[in-house]
């Protein structure tokens, strides 16, 4: 029977009913509370079994067994009366425990159309906005406190509390994988930017409507050496050329002051600094030296998934990205992190480590305190104890409810950026005609309707529309394909069947730039370049007829060539020479 550890009358501070609840907790239940692992909804709404072919454990065996309540949910939100369901079921599994310490559920974003399972999970049911660089092109911190604000109406419907965002690296290295997650290049627009989205998830503090964010990926995973990322042993150094590493904390230095509650280092191994040559969830040095004694943190700090041990991860087997502490063994890396500083790891579920850790001597149960107030605290900050359970009508109601599938839409067309426009014979080509006939590539015939005359043949149009993804060299696996990096210019046939439409007719052509692409030549024979990030076929098509306004400007440089870039620094903002488009260029409307 679970001691029920709910106030029954005006409840005492916080502060007092976490020491409360720690004193009353076993070794075991402590060490539950330091791991963060994945979970997913199962058939119907139902608890789901252990599938480990993607990495997944029984939800009741880490609820019960382990004692673990903290849990990030993955995959897509289908159906929002059922994710409800599943929540409820999985709140009353926890109020079943001993002590009845409720479940806090996290997610990675959920509210763009980026669909990586490792970084991102798309809209699905929810309300679609544009990605952060579509946020950021917008210029608009009171439109991103307003995306914010509707995702987090959206996940405390689903019961979720936790947002494993925002993303505060900044692009300085065109070719890494994870560019589209960000606000772009500049650390100031994204000190700006973030500090509204904090507040549009938290409030002005955490309380029971607030979703508690988790700023990342600290010190910044920009900078990473040849644009590889370190989720894969070959993108592990993370390099400081310019000897830049304070851009970069600049915008957490925001989160924090906007009241953050968790900070998630990075996977990066430093290298060529002062600091120690380990991943950044073993490093004192930055977990504690900069984090909290520097910038002075006392949040949560959570790894990120998977430091301690091997697993397969959605299909593909991946080492621990114990990246300078490989050669330790997992008892030793979860030492070394807490020695380091870090209050809960990503994506693990060894208590045991942890226990034998503490029964052995070689960690204090006083050091597992330290980290458990600052876990339970949020919990009680959030109102879990309370009332953790959520309204399954009302989720029904809430989540992709009109106003905000409206309010996200209008945000996609207001982040287009327009680079180029000029009509044949001069002035602009924009906005198109109705009845104009029309070549689309790339773009749904539904989101054109009877706008305009589609037509098979550019050499029957008046103007062509093609709509491409910026270019990247594929990597093979279930997981790390995913991820889009190396180069950055298109290949020679992928180049010349866009050319060829631009030759043919007057041509639209919009990139989908999830990292900045080097397209000088496509910016010279188009006659009109848009740059979208994360915008579907109708907000792009509102802007093409004149609609909606674009009033997007870019939020990094577009690069001439992967050659110039590579002779940047990879750690210093607007370093690469001649680049096509600046930061800030777009023809706002």
């Amino acid at each position: 029977m679970a001691v029920d550890s709910r106030p029954r009358t005006a409840p005492l501070p916080v502060d007092q009913r976490v020491e409360d609840l720690l004193g009353r907790m076993t070794l075991q239940e402590k060490a539950g509370q330091l791991f963060h692992t994945m979970v997913a909804i199962g058939p119907g709404g139902e608890l789901a079994a252990a599938a480990p072919e993607v990495g997944l454990a029984d939800t009741t065996e880490l609820v019960a067994g382990l004692g673990i309540s903290h849990l990030n949910l993955v995959g897509p939100v289908a159906s929002a009366r059922e994710a409800a369901q599943w929540h409820n079921r999985l709140q009353d599994l926890a109020r079943s425990t001993r002590l009845g310490i409720p479940v806090t559920v996290s997610s990675d974003p959920r509210n763009a159309s980026a669909d990586n399972p490792g970084a991102a999970a798309a809209a699905g049911a929810l309300s679609q906005w544009p990605e952060p660089l579509g946020l950021a092109a917008t210029r608009d911190a009171g439109l991103v406190w307003r995306a914010a604000d509707a995702a987090r109406q959206e996940y405390l419907a689903l019961g979720i509390r936790s947002a494993l965002h925002p993303q505060v690296d900044l692009a300085t290295e065109y070719r890494w994988s994870r560019i589209s997650g960000t606000c772009g290049e500049d650390p100031q627009l994204t000190s700006e930017l973030v500090a509204a989205y904090v507040e549009g998830f938290q409030g002005a503090s955490l309380g029971p409507a607030s979703v508690a964010t988790t700023t990342k990926q600290f010190p910044g995973g920009g900078p990473q050496k040849d644009g590889e990322d370190p989720h894969f042993p070959y993108g592990r150094e993370q390099v400081y050329p310019g000897g830049n590493l304070e851009d970069h904390l600049r915008p957490f230095a925001a989160a924090i002051a906007a009241g953050t509650a968790q900070v998630m280092p990075y996977y990066g191994m430093p290298v060529g600094t002062d600091l120690e040559e380990v991943a950044f969830g073993f490093n004192r040095g930055v977990a504690t030296g900069l984090l909290r004694e520097r910038m002075g943190f006392d949040g949560v700090v959570c790894t990120d998934w998977g430091l301690i041990t091997d697993a397969s991860i959605f299909g593909q087997w991946m080492p621990a990205r114990a990246w300078g502490v490989e050669h330790l063994s997992p008892l030793e890396r979860v030492e070394k992190a807490l020695h380091a500083g870090v209050d809960q790891f990503g994506g693990e579920t060894r208590t045991d480590l942890v226990l034998e850790l503490v029964r052995s001597g070689r960690v204090p149960q006083s050091r597992l305190d330290e980290s458990v107030r600052r876990l339970l605290r949020v919990k009680f900050q959030l109102g879990l104890f309370e009332d953790p359970y959520v309204d399954v009508e009302a989720a029904g109601r809430t989540v992709g409810r009109a106003d905000l599938r409206a309010a996200g839409l209008a945000a996609q067309s207001a982040s287009v950026t327009v680079l180029t426009d000029r009509a044949p014979g001069g002035g602009r080509l924009l906005p198109l005609r109705p009845g104009t006939r029309v070549f689309l590539d790339g773009l749904d015939p539904a989101a054109v309707g009877d706008d305009v005359v589609a037509v098979p043949d550019p050499a029957r149009a008046d103007v062509a529309v093609v709509r491409v993804q910026a270019p990247h060299e594929p990597r093979p696996g279930g997981f790390e394909a995913h991820f889009h990096t190396g180069a950055l210019e298109f290949g020679a046939e992928e180049l010349e069947r866009v050319l060829s439409v631009a030759r043919t007719v007057p041509t639209v052509v919009d990139v989908h730039l999830d990292r900045p692409a080097a397209l000088p030549e496509i910016a010279e024979a188009a006659a009109c370049l848009t740059a979208t990030f994360g915008v579907g076929d109708e907000a792009l098509w509102a802007v093409l007829t004149g609609r909606a306004v674009a009033r997007g400007r870019l939020p990094f440089d577009l690069p001439r060539s992967t050659a110039a870039v590579a002779a940047s620094r990879s750690d210093v903002p607007f370093d690469t020479a001649d680049p096509v488009f600046r930061f800030g260029d777009g023809l706002v409307g």
